[in-house]
């Protein structure tokens, strides 16, 4: 696996600097399908014989780095990938904050195949670790992370998305004296900044992307933190109507052809499994886990977060690209 590391990081560059052009552009299609390419073409350069977990949908809604798609050259280490080409395409297309190109390798076989459905999802650092469960209410997990950090719970931070569907789980924790903040976008990220060292977060909580949540779970599991997820039909999350009930019937569907469980809590050991994990995010609009790309003199700016998770290590890379 430590052979793909350069390569891994190269890849999230090269997808970031496929669709920072268009920045602003409005289209968010266009921007997903500019860095969607630019990552297809690379890894099939790599020598790995990699299979994408995480992807862009079903083979019918994606022409690329679709779920079980065969990437690489053939030769190389077996690897699982998942991979968002871009978190928050909407963001670069509006020219907002915090959106980045990320994509993780962990050894096949290691990675939860989760269909692009909605995921609970409850994440914190080391410190924390064990302090969580899904199955209890919100409020009783707040009060357990804040016990093993040894806070109250007016100096308690919690990160979440600024969703309808979230706006309960915020009126607790601000009811209990919990800090609050919520980002529009970009559950990775968060989820990554709650693990981090000087973490601007102790925990996460949110309902989002399944996708996004495996991805988390990559990242998280290489810093040591602890999570733990829970899928959700398309019901409880948007709320019961016909056709809510018809999407979520055809969720519970796939989800029995992939071998996986609605409201059944996963750990993080079920959601990636070993520590040969290796996880890259590179800025493409600024933001608070990396900076996003710059205009410079002789190019442009890139800067990356590069985990490995053998060896514990955490890397901020900046690169400028010269032409």
């Amino acid at each position: 696996m430590m052979s793909l590391t350069w390569p891994l990081f190269r890849i999230t560059e090269q997808a970031a600097l496929a669709a920072w052009p268009q920045t602003g552009c409005g289209d968010k299609n266009k921007i997903d399908g500019l860095a969607v390419t630019a990552m297809r073409e690379a890894l099939n350069n790599i020598a790995l014989r990699g299979r994408i977990v995480i992807g862009e949908g079903e083979i019918d809604r994606a022409p690329m780095l679709w779920i079980g798609e065969e990437v690489g050259n053939g030769a190389g280490p077996e690897v699982d990938i998942a991979v968002d080409p871009i978190e928050g395409t909407r963001m670069v297309a509006m020219g907002q904050s915090n959106a980045l190109a990320v994509m993780a390798f962990a050894p096949r076989g290691s990675l939860l195949h989760a269909p692009d459905m909605y995921m609970k999802k409850l994440v914190v650092n080391r410190f924390a670790k064990g302090a969580i469960n899904l199955a209890l209410p919100l409020a009783d997990n707040l009060r357990n992370v804040a016990a093993a950090l040894g806070k109250p719970l007016e100096r308690l931070r919690m990160v979440t998305l600024d969703k309808p569907r979230l706006q309960p789980a915020i009126a607790e924790a601000t009811r209990l004296g919990v800090k609050v903040f919520a980002l529009p976008d970009g559950d990775v990220a968060a989820s990554v900044l709650a693990c981090m060292q000087e973490n601007p977060y102790d925990l996460m909580y949110t309902i989002g992307g399944a996708p996004e949540g495996v991805i988390s779970a990559c990242a998280v599991k290489a810093l040591g933190g602890d999570m733990q997820a829970e899928l959700i039909d398309f019901c409880e999350a948007k709320g019961d109507s016909a056709d809510n009930r018809l999407i979520a019937a055809q969720e519970r569907q796939r989800c029995m052809e992939m071998g996986v469980e609605i409201n059944r809590i996963y750990a993080l050991d079920e959601l990636v499994g070993g520590n040969k994990i290796l996880f890259s995010a590179t800025g493409v609009t600024g933001g608070d886990l990396v900076k996003g790309i710059q205009q410079v003199a002789n190019g442009v700016r890139t800067q990356t977060l590069l985990i490995g998770g053998a060896d514990r290590t955490c890397n901020i890379i900046d690169s400028l690209h010269s032409w």
